[in-house]
């Protein structure tokens, strides 16, 4: 008897691995689709990026012909783009991080309060406030240049001293602020509202005001929303070129995406060998970022977009 059922068991485990060794022709046919259109999706992603890397080598400056390898290599591009007092690159770069720091620091600071304050309390106007934010993005920021201009025209003539007006890293930093806090404000207001209550009242009933709720309890917890605004608040307002181009005027106090094009602004003197090179040291912050808050990133767009 029990030789029988050992057979039986035998037999069956014969088949179950003779059925796993099998593999479905159709499954294999997706498994090669899906293989070239991962390698079609990487070869689009990765040859601009080495076209651009091969005009940055490439001392010719040119982009007539260049392919994906320099047809000679040097560092004459960035020893130009470096040493060029014409065009000071270091300090666009310095300007563009102080710019796009500043503005994301103020713009967490005040979206991570009214955030709190939309899904924490019920108050008069809570509502008509919450609909206001979300018309006013309806509008593109386009609509508000000339009314961006005049603005920091009428600051810079009534406050002169305070580096606020035209031409300036502070006018700057406060149109981006301005732009940046309806859209950020709804997405971490839908953050917060995953947030159980209980743990703000377990914290009002030990004696914590709303303001050490907020500092101690609730602001730990909203670390990947933070880091998801932090970056895109900071890739946009480093990126941007428009807003940057119409209030800046002096090429001292201009951004790194403003200053990139006076190197190809001229019709017969396009340095694009130069440009290369400088976009690709421009975008070495933005890849340093990334990298040091990509796991933030990732957990607090998923979590944002579910409430309970």
């Amino acid at each position: 008897m029990s030789s029988t059922t050992t057979t039986a068991a035998s037999v069956r485990v014969a088949r179950r691995v003779e059925r796993v060794g099998q593999v479905n022709p159709n499954r294999r046919v997706m498994q090669v689709l899906q293989l070239i259109v991962v390698l079609l999706g990487c070869v689009y992603a990765l040859v601009p990026v080495i076209i651009v890397i091969s005009a940055s080598l490439d001392p010719t400056n040119s982009l007539s012909g260049q392919g994906l390898l320099p047809r000679t290599i040097s560092l004459e591009n960035y020893q130009k783009m470096l040493t060029d007092a014409q065009h000071p690159f270091i300090r666009w770069i310095g300007n563009s991080l102080f710019v796009a720091g500043a503005s994301t620091i103020i713009t967490l600071t005040l979206c991570a309060l009214a955030a709190y304050s939309l899904s924490r309390f019920r108050y008069k106007g809570r509502r008509f406030t919450m609909i206001t934010i979300l018309v006013v993005q309806v509008f593109p920021n386009l609509l508000a240049v000339i009314a961006l201009y005049l603005l920091l025209l009428q600051l810079g003539n009534i406050f002169p001293g305070l580096g606020i007006g035209l031409d300036s890293l502070g006018g700057l930093i406060l149109v981006y602020c301005g732009g940046a806090l309806g859209f950020n404000t709804w997405l971490m207001k839908g953050y917060f509202d995953t947030i159980p209550r209980e743990l703000d009242e377990s914290a009002q009933v030990d004696g914590a005001t709303p303001f050490q709720t907020f500092i101690w309890i609730i602001l730990p917890l909203i670390r990947p929303i933070l880091a998801v605004v932090g970056i895109l608040s900071f890739i946009g307002t480093y990126s941007d070129f428009l807003i940057a181009r119409v209030l800046l005027k002096n090429s001292d106090v201009y951004t790194f995406a403003v200053g990139l094009s006076l190197y190809i602004d001229k019709q017969y003197g396009k340095q694009w060998g130069i440009f290369a090179a400088a976009v690709l040291v421009g975008a070495v912050p933005i890849v340093i970022l990334y990298l040091l808050v990509q796991k933030q990133i990732s957990g607090g767009l998923v979590s944002g977009a579910v409430k309970g």
